[in-house]
């Protein structure tokens, strides 16, 4: 009798995993462009003003900015601290900060995060606004949250009720429909020393927002990448190329790598997951890219709800800096170049499911409540002990009614080294393009894009 109810409760458990979640109901959907914005942010300030109410974000480009250009002038250039924290204060704010800028505060007398005056300069297209209202009630989580189902192009969960729902507005929002950039990746190792991991052209493409009116569907790409490396010299003509789905349990990602020492392209399945990624030189996996990527299969997913945080945001003097050396000083980016503020931020702890493998066993994410970007997150191995954290570095890209987050880093906080991606600004910014051509997106592309 003990083992027909043991496989009874798993039949049923198996059955409740693949039904659909129902989104939240009509009265709660209301508060949605009322108390809450489209997507979900508290419309008023917080209690003492230092978060203002949000008022549509920013979308007028200052008088500096020329149209049409990829680079994009700070339009609070003029603005000076209201604070900094070092490791003589940090206890003291420690609270609205992660765990990870706590530790390189008391690590390293020369880290400082200068605090700024609040700006909620998010601002995204109406038809995403559109959209997201109306997946508030029409949404659904499949899976037990791994997967997605009638969804709109937009924020999936504006009201999420779950941390895997969370995640997947992450994953999700709105980045505009296709980015080619030219960037650069730097290490710097424990001794302080800066040295140039890849240069690379991207191309980066959301193709769920192509048609705004179509729903996306379980094999649907809402996310793909083409890469290919022009230096250093001993990468130069690699390339390679990924795709994820709404429901990776049913397509799970799709990968490809071009060698020009094999002169083929061939099916790349380990391009993901916590398998170490190269371009950092180990100092962080595949789904560390953009703060996290890929799959949520390997983690329970917990809401631990929101609260006021000290994050990098409108980080325009960093994202647009044209010397790479000026940025990576030893031990952690240059201070002078970080803007920090305080914003209101949905905590999504993932930990690590029995039975499955990750060199993590939790992460801790910090997303935006304006933009759903994962401003900052916290890595912990197996013991418990803080092993690296990562940060993305919001502008809004006035021009296009984008928030961007391109540059990223990682800290690796056991071997003392670090990494940032996604440096732009020695080749001209942050450029929105037409979407690209499907045979420009198939895979046979990869040997002419790679070719040195």
């Amino acid at each position: 009798m003990k083992f027909v109810q043991t496989v009874l409760a798993a039949s049923l458990a198996l059955a409740i995993a693949g039904q659909a979640n129902a989104a939240v109901s009509a009265s709660e959907a209301a508060k949605l462009g009322t108390s809450l914005t489209a997507i979900g942010a508290e419309k008023a300030g917080n209690a003492d003003g230092s978060i203002p109410a949000y008022e549509g974000g920013l979308t007028q480009a200052p008088a500096s900015f020329k149209v049409g250009d990829s680079v994009r002038p700070d339009p609070y250039a003029a603005e000076k601290p209201l604070l900094v924290i070092d490791g003589k204060n940090v206890d003291q704010y420690k609270d609205q900060l992660s765990a990870t800028t706590v530790e390189l505060a008391k690590r390293f007398p020369s880290y400082r995060v200068e605090v700024y005056p609040t700006h909620r300069s998010v601002a995204v297209p109406q038809a995403v606004l559109d959209n997201s209202l109306k997946n508030a009630t029409g949404a659904k989580s499949l899976e037990g949250g791994l997967a997605i189902d009638n969804v709109l192009p937009g924020v999936p969960f504006p009201i999420p009720q779950s941390g895997a729902e969370a995640m997947w507005n992450f994953l999700l929002r709105y980045q505009g429909v296709t980015i080619n950039s030219k960037y650069d990746s730097w290490n710097v190792d424990s001794a302080g020393v800066a040295s140039l991991a890849t240069t690379g052209q991207a191309f980066i493409s959301y193709p769920i927002y192509e048609d705004m009116n179509k729903l996306i569907g379980a094999t649907d790409t809402y996310y793909q990448m083409k890469l290919s490396y022009t230096g250093p010299a001993r990468r130069a003509g690699e390339a390679i190329m990924l795709r994820d789905a709404a429901n990776p349990l049913q397509q799970p990602r799709r990968a490809w790598q071009y060698l020009p020492g094999v002169r083929r392209v061939k099916l790349a399945p380990n391009l993901a997951y916590d398998t170490p990624n190269p371009g950092t030189a180990g100092a962080g996996t595949y789904d560390d890219v953009f703060v996290f990527n890929g799959a949520l299969d390997r983690f329970d997913w917990k809401l631990v709800g929101k609260q006021e945080m000290i994050v990098p945001y409108n980080t325009y003097r960093l994202t647009y800096a044209t010397d790479a050396k000026a940025i990576t000083t030893p031990n952690h980016l240059a201070p002078e170049l970080v803007r920090w503020e305080k914003h209101r931020v949905w905590v999504v702890e993932g930990t690590l499911k029995e039975g499955t493998r990750h060199v993590y066993a939790k992460r801790r994410f910090y997303l935006d409540e304006d933009s759903w970007v994962a401003l900052a997150s916290d890595q912990y191995d197996a013991r418990g002990q803080l092993y690296r954290g990562s940060f993305a570095f919001l502008s809004q890209s006035y021009d296009k009614n984008v928030p961007d987050s391109t540059p990223f880093m990682i800290y690796d906080l056991v071997g003392g080294s670090y990494n940032i991606n996604g440096v732009v600004g020695p080749y001209g910014g942050i450029r929105y393009v037409e979407a690209l051509s499907k045979s420009q997106w198939s895979p046979e592309s990869l040997a002419g894009a790679g070719i040195r």
